[in-house]
């Protein structure tokens, strides 16, 4: 923060790379079944963008040993504002260092959130130019509706595990200038075990949620946006027939209000597809913190989110939950979204 100034030097979530052992299954399930567009190849890697996406890519899928997350990329709202990013991060003693950037993006600053979860922030993009055979009709979308699959419009959030979210929160707060938009806090609010933030007026691109298992820098889930619930509720009857294992949903959080669905691709990485949730454009937001009795179960409606939902992130850890973590805040973590 500059003062009492919010610090608007990051725009928004750019890119998000994910780490998978199956790669043409992977790929199969985000360009036929979510029905993203693949726009280049690069080594172990192929780029990918929802139709309503700016940018050139926005999912990058790498072949690897393990499901992950790989970077995550955040562009900055200037030239003027990575440099900023960049001595910040430095200086907190986070960097990596300097790249020369990757498909569709300019140099790129690295680093780690406390937690050890690989980040960037760069502000040179290549906006998508649509080859003849998906222009639009529409001058204000960057690419037609293909029809294909689910359709997915965007890439909306992620959803990092944190084996202490308090730091991490802190660190998205003060040195990304995120605004916190809604927590979870157990333990007459000594205890905060799940944390919602955004750079922009959408109500979260970043989550973290406290990681029972207590490992480190451990996705649990990567999400698209959609237009509405039919949506979602068509995505269930894709999903389904292609023999994709849904977890939970279609339901509702009470969290954000947003409207899900979590299934696993391929590669075990887990993905939402989500809608409805709300916006916030009030400079002067108050987070909303929710306590033991008023989160209930996580959901809204709909059933229950199932032991998986606590137990499960990629890469995997094996073994049960850490017996460091009190069995009455494992059943709390279990109800976040």
């Amino acid at each position: 923060m500059r003062g009492n100034a919010p610090l608007h030097d990051v725009a928004h979530l750019g890119s998000v790379e994910l780490y998978t052992p199956k790669p043409e299954r992977s790929l199969w399930y985000f360009r036929d079944l979510l029905g993203m567009e693949p726009v280049h190849e690069s080594g172990l890697s192929v780029y990918l963008r929802g139709y309503g996406d700016y940018a050139t890519s926005t999912l990058k899928l790498t072949t690897a040993q393990d499901a992950g997350v790989g970077v995550i990329s955040w562009r900055a709202a200037s030239p003027e504002a990575l440099e900023r990013r960049a001595a910040a991060i430095t200086a907190a003693g986070l960097a990596i260092g300097w790249t020369n950037g990757d498909y569709g993006r300019g140099r790129s600053f690295r680093f780690r959130d406390p937690d050890g979860h690989v980040m960037e922030v760069y502000y040179e993009e290549q906006k998508f130019v649509a080859p003849p055979e998906l222009h639009s009709n529409l001058k204000n979308l960057p690419q037609k509706y293909t029809g294909r699959g689910v359709g997915v419009r965007r890439v909306d959030h992620l959803a990092l595990l944190a084996n202490d979210v308090e730091p991490n929160r802190k660190f998205a707060t003060e040195l990304l200038g995120f605004q916190l938009r809604e927590q979870v806090r157990y333990d007459r609010g000594t205890k905060e075990i799940g944390s919602w933030m955004s750079p922009t007026a959408i109500h979260h691109q970043l989550a973290y949620v406290m990681d029972v298992k207590g490992g480190r820098g451990r996705l649990h889930h990567f999400s698209m946006w959609v237009d509405n619930r039919d949506d979602v509720l068509r995505a269930a009857d894709i999903l389904t027939e292609n023999g994709i294992f849904i977890e939970a949903g279609p339901s509702k959080h009470n969290n954000s209000q947003g409207f899900y669905l979590y299934s696993y691709e391929p590669g075990g990485n887990r993905v939402e597809v989500y809608s409805g949730s709300y916006l916030v454009t009030a400079p002067d937001w108050e987070p909303v913190t929710w306590n033991e009795e008023e989160r209930g179960t996580g959901t809204y409606w709909g059933a229950t989110l199932p032991d998986s939902f606590i137990e499960y992130g990629t890469p995997d850890v094996k073994g049960s939950a850490s017996s460091k973590v009190p069995e009455h805040l494992k059943d709390a973590i279990a109800s976040l979204s």
